[in-house]
């Protein structure tokens, strides 16, 4: 029986890649373009792709914020960035691990960011853990939490 339990065991483990992903590599290459989608859709201010990926429920804890958000907030912070002149001006994920369970996948990544506001640039890093759920064949991301570097 242990003998079983163990030799089950070692076979999903050996299913995993270096990345934690469980899934093929166009699963996880679709994954991390719609993650992509959302942060640039964000800093775009595209309400239109922000509502299709970011649900209603959506739950956002984020750095030095004491309010939780849902999808209005979300959407209603993109505006007032955007309405203030805010501009992307670089977005990397240097890391970025995936667990994958289903219709349902973690990551967990390092970001910077590069913005401008009013001519001054500013940038930023941190970690994120970010929830996507594949709903109606499509990876939605209801819930994420991040933190910025000191």
């Amino acid at each position: 029986m242990l003998r079983r339990f163990l030799t089950v065991a070692a076979l999903i483990l050996a299913g995993w890649s270096a990345t934690g992903f469980s899934g093929n590599a166009d699963e996880g290459s679709n994954l991390l373009r719609v993650r992509e989608a959302v942060w640039r859709s964000w800093f775009a201010n595209d309400a239109k792709t922000l509502q299709e990926l970011v649900p209603p429920e959506t739950i956002v804890i984020s750095a030095g914020e004491r309010q939780w958000k849902h999808q209005a907030a979300v959407l209603q912070s993109a505006a007032e960035f955007h309405a203030q002149g805010g501009k992307l001006i670089r977005l990397e994920f240097p890391r970025t691990e995936i667990q994958q369970y289903g219709d349902v996948a973690i990551l967990y990544s390092e970001y910077r960011v590069e913005t401008e506001m009013h001519g001054k640039r500013s940038i930023g890093s941190g970690r994120a853990t970010e929830i996507f759920v594949r709903h109606h064949g499509q990876w939605t991301n209801p819930g994420w939490h991040t933190d910025a570097e000191k």
